[in-house]
């Protein structure tokens, strides 16, 4: 793809030449200067002006990143809120914040913010807004999933303001994961939220006010979501104007209206790779995702609760021919052993494995006096891989004398089932996730309490050894905690690791500034003002 965007620049910048040669009239200079300025810009110099839109999959549930946890809501956050930090591979890099230490003992940790940074709607963002925001994630009643992160031993990380840009952090212990847990943490303003008693209700986050390089425009629920420039972002103003995010829940019209230039970014299923490399029209952007997709066996059922029933649906599948039906090719995901993605701390890929295996299957199911088992497997009705996987696996149980009965739902529906903490209406769904490098946030996914804890599996002793890891600064030791947690999450099988996945991104190749902008997981590209329009 770049050599094909090379040519075509270079023919962009001779046909510029040309015509100004021929262009006839006026003094010389005048007519070699603009051919000049042409063949710059197509040779990839950044220009200001133009829009792009980039299709979504559905409604953000609240723009608030407090509350963020779905990837459409996280991708049009990226746009509209700066972190304090990120870290990526290893690295940290400052966003909001200009610097960090940690006290000798590791128990205060103390975050100082640039100067001059401003609110969308010009107010100046201090100390202030980082205590209210990590008071709000803290606060109970405002029920933050985030909280978890900043609970070490169920006492709470105390914030307090030292001056203006400067923010204390004392923890009740030492914790190896609480840098890890404020890493892409973003704040709100305490200006626009203080005295909400609900704020993720609160019809502010409607014209939500934020900090990053565009603003909020407008939201027309179902049908886009449109931010412009924020010419005041403390690292410079962005090229383009406008970003729209339009919702698209249809793929194969996405991928129509991609086609056709009425969206110009989406990411794109492994299956639709082929044909929208052979337009020539797209920079087609593959990468690790840092991504799991699983099965997950949803214990609130009766069926579900013995593990050698799990066990033996786990020896039913082959993994290698699950993923080629639903990724294409193995170039798009690998198989996946374990609960923490390959670029998470302490991943281990050995734990306990289940090769296909029928008859080891038939016996496990045997052993538990199990026959005629009829299960439900839930799934979004928009998802090409889910939808090839359902398929694949309502195939291969039957093999063992499981029934399936595939339950393709609309992705909001399914989304606000899989959260119901009392779901009983499937036995099997699917899920993924993206977590990141630090392996404490996945704890919110297994905890026994846990809103994200799709299979309601609990276990004291389990949830003891998160609790443990987060803590533990001995590496050896904590790389220890972690490999007992992958180990016992396959023993049990209460989720089902199905594969390591790639994204891909499909972006209109008049763009440029996509190195620059950084691929990225979940939200497609880190840096949406580093585009441009070629």
């Amino acid at each position: 793809m770049k050599s094909k965007n090379l040519l075509l620049s270079l023919v962009l910048a001779a046909t510029a030449v040309l015509a100004s040669a021929c262009g006839g009239g006026g003094n010389t200079a005048e007519t070699t200067k603009p051919a000049e300025s042409s063949a710059a810009a197509d040779e990839g110099q950044p220009k200001d002006g133009g829009s792009i839109i980039i299709a979504v999959q559905d409604d953000p549930k609240v723009l608030n990143p407090i509350y963020a946890g779905d990837r459409v809501t996280l991708t049009i956050d990226q746009s509209l809120y700066a972190p304090l930090f990120t870290i990526t591979d290893g690295k940290k890099e400052y966003v909001l914040a200009d610097s960090d230490s940690f006290s000798d003992d590791h128990l205060t940790y103390t975050l100082k913010l640039k100067d001059g940074l401003k609110w969308h709607d010009g107010q100046p963002i201090t100390a202030d807004d980082v205590v209210f925001t990590m008071d709000s994630i803290l606060d109970e009643n405002q029920h933050s999933s985030s909280r978890d992160q900043f609970v070490l031993d169920g006492k709470p990380v105390k914030v307090t303001k030292v001056d203006d840009l400067t923010v204390q952090f004392v923890l009740p212990e030492v914790s190896a994961a609480f840098e890890g847990g404020l890493a892409g943490l973003s704040p709100i303003p305490k200006h626009v939220f203080e005295g909400e008693k609900d704020i993720e209700k609160s019809e502010k986050n409607n014209n939500p006010i934020g900090s990053g390089p565009f603003k909020f425009k407008e939201y027309r629920a179902g049908e886009y979501v449109t931010l412009e420039r924020f010419d005041d972002y403390f690292a410079g103003k962005a090229h383009l104007d406008s970003v729209t995010y339009r919702i698209a829940k249809d793929p194969n019209a996405a991928n129509l209206a991609l086609e056709n230039g009425e969206i110009q970014m989406r990411m794109v299923d492994t299956q639709d790779y082929n044909r929208l490399e052979q337009t020539g029209k797209f920079n087609l952007e593959i990468y690790p995702e840092g991504r799991l997709q699983y099965m997950v066996f949803n214990l609130n059922v009766p069926s579900m609760q013995k593990k050698e029933v799990r066990q033996a649906i786990a020896y039913a599948l082959d993994k290698n021919e699950l993923i080629t039906a639903s990724y294409s090719s193995g170039d798009f995901a690998e198989p996946a052993a374990s609960i923490l993605t390959p670029d998470t701390l302490y991943h281990t890929d050995d734990v306990q494995t289940y090769d296909y295996n029928a008859e080891k299957a038939k016996q496990l199911l045997a052993d538990a006096g199990v026959s005629g088992l009829k299960l439900r497997l839930a799934y979004t009705n928009t998802n090409k891989p889910q939808t090839s996987q359902a398929l694949y696996i309502q195939q291969k149980l039957k093999e063992v004398g499981i029934e399936i009965e595939l339950l393709p739902m609309d992705g909001t529906a399914y989304g606000n089932k899989t959260l119901d903490m009392n779901n009983k209406d499937f036995e099997l769904s699917f899920g993924g996730y993206i977590m990141g490098a630090e392996p404490d946030a996945y704890k919110s996914l297994f905890l026994s309490d846990a809103a994200y804890n799709y299979s309601h599996y609990k276990d004291a002793d389990f949830d003891a050894l998160w609790s443990k890891g987060a803590v533990e600064i001995d590496t050896a030791k904590r790389e220890e905690l972690y490999k007992q947690i992958q180990q016992k999450v396959a023993d049990e099988m209460t989720v089902y690791p199905i594969a390591y996945t790639k994204a891909i991104v499909a972006i209109d190749n008049t763009y440029g500034g996509v190195e620059e902008a950084q691929p990225k997981p979940v939200v497609m590209l880190a840096d949406l003002s580093k585009l441009y329009k070629k």
